[in-house]
């Protein structure tokens, strides 16, 4: 999974490290969103589909935060992350996880790259960072100077 390039790491924040190594989620939450790609075995065509369409969006998954897990076969961490997420062991799953740890989508076909980014834009939290990432710099700007960041409110999250 790591070799793919597009799975990217994140750090542990705001869970404790028991929390986190029984659900491999929680290690990503407020930091990234979280794909997990579930499939039954490693030669699943969706699996392959699935891989095949992200790879081709690498900068776009990670412009969004995006860090991807896969629970494939039958293996123990395979199946306590299909467990924790209530997927079925023998059916291709897509889930996006939002950074405030909630499943925010759930397909059982592979998603598209389209359909994701589409899901992820309108979040109120990805509206809020791309706020922050253009404050101070107009539609045309080129100036490459320090970011600010926006006032948040915690009721748009």
């Amino acid at each position: 999974m790591t070799g793919r390039g597009w799975v990217m790491g994140a750090t542990l924040l705001g869970v404790g490290a028991a929390q986190a190594a029984e659900n491999p989620p929680a290690r990503h939450q407020w930091r990234s969103r979280v794909l997990v790609i579930s499939a039954p075995e490693r030669n699943d065509p969706k699996l392959a589909a699935q891989r095949a369409a992200f790879e081709k969006v690498r900068d776009g998954l990670k412009e969004r935060d995006l860090v991807t897990l896969e629970a494939v076969g039958d293996g123990a961490a395979a199946r306590d992350l299909r467990a924790r997420l209530k997927l079925p062991a023998d059916a291709f799953r897509v889930v996006l996880i939002g950074k405030d740890g909630g499943t925010k989508r759930t397909e059982a076909v592979p998603l598209t790259a389209d359909a994701l980014f589409e899901t992820i834009d309108a979040m109120p939290m990805r509206q809020d960072e791309k706020r922050r990432r253009n404050l101070g710099r107009g539609p045309d700007s080129t100036k490459k100077g320090p970011r600010q960041a926006a006032p948040r409110s915690g009721s748009e999250y």
